[in-house]
């Protein structure tokens, strides 16, 4: 994943703005009303999220403005986060990283027998070739289609899902390349000067040298396949949670992309886990805040209400502001 793909997926994703954009955004300080709303619960925390299909309407629909409004609270959320971490944050984290090392013993081991695997197996060849692009150009195409298949049925919820998973890989891949240009880890096909290639963390500094077919080669850790792929599948899993078999069906393509970054021997196997958990918890931040967004676009909508009281035996009509 590069910044080029980035902008393609802007740009090839846009489609839904044309059903949503018919009015435009009143200058409001909307950026600053969901960072008001961090000490009472973090994006990716508990949360209670209202996923009707009646909740994504003309209140809360994303327009240009407000999409990119999201999308740089987003982004900050994501690089701020280490900041405010809570100690239970920091104990899941220290938890992974020691699943992380357990893994990197068996990472040689796994690649061996999935090239095995591969090169025994024309069928697995054929697939894994196919399904791995689905973390990258193919995803774009396929997050377009959802877009797309929103307008013409005239889905609030299946547009709004769709700009938030693009919400999300963006926000991931952005994340995603931080962690690589610091980790500076050689890929499985790095050959520079050894016949076998090792998973090395060389660190900001390091030559991640050229692929076996001499093209340039840009860090292994984390898997931007997997993670792209697993940061829209989580947006569609939580949007559409109420309907069990649509999670089943995305996690299980991003888990299939994940796979086959290790059977094409683009990635170690604890490069692709690192991956799929990066974007498992920036979908959940980013179907987060959108929810944030909504509470507050309601409770805008909301603020006046007509009321009637009774009094000394008469009934009273009035008007409630509520603050």
């Amino acid at each position: 994943m590069n910044f080029r793909k980035i902008i393609a997926l802007i740009l090839i994703c846009s489609a839904p703005f044309c059903a949503l954009a018919q009015e435009p955004v009143k200058a409001d300080t909307l950026i600053k009303k969901l960072d008001s709303l961090a000490k009472k619960t973090d994006s990716a925390g508990v949360q209670k999220n209202n996923i009707n299909p009646a909740a994504y309407n003309d209140v809360t629909k994303l327009t240009p403005k407000s999409y990119f409004i999201l999308l740089g609270s987003d982004i900050k959320q994501e690089f701020t986060k280490p900041f405010h971490m809570k100690r239970k944050d920091w104990g899941n984290l220290g938890k992974f990283a020691l699943v992380e090392l357990a893994l990197g013993f068996a990472d040689e081991p796994i690649q061996r027998n999935a090239l095995a695997l591969r090169n025994k197996s024309a069928g697995v060849r054929n697939v894994g070739g196919f399904i791995t692009h689905f973390g990258g150009v193919y995803e774009f195409a396929a997050l377009g289609g959802f877009g797309l298949y929103g307008i013409l049925a005239k889905s609030d919820k299946v547009k709004t899902t769709t700009l938030l998973a693009t919400q999300s890989v963006i926000t991931a891949v952005l994340a995603e390349a931080v962690i690589k240009t610091l980790a500076g880890r050689t890929r499985p096909n790095y050959y520079p000067e050894t016949v076998e290639a090792e998973p090395k963390f060389l660190g900001p500094l390091g030559k991640t040298g050229r692929a076996a077919n001499g093209t340039r080669s840009n860090s292994s850790f984390p898997s931007g396949h997997t993670t792209a792929a697993f940061s829209a599948a989580t947006v569609f899993a939580i949007e559409y949670k109420n309907k069990p078999y649509i999670p089943i069906i995305a996690y299980s393509a991003a888990t299939l992309v994940g796979l086959s970054r290790i059977t094409e021997n683009k990635h170690w196997a604890t490069d692709v886990v690192a991956g799929a958990a990066l974007g498992y918890l920036n979908g959940r931040q980013v179907s987060f805040n959108y929810h944030r967004y909504a509470k507050i676009k309601n409770g805008e909508k909301n603020k006046v209400a007509f009321n009637l009281s009774y009094d000394f035996g008469k009934l009273m009509p009035g008007l409630v502001w509520k603050l």
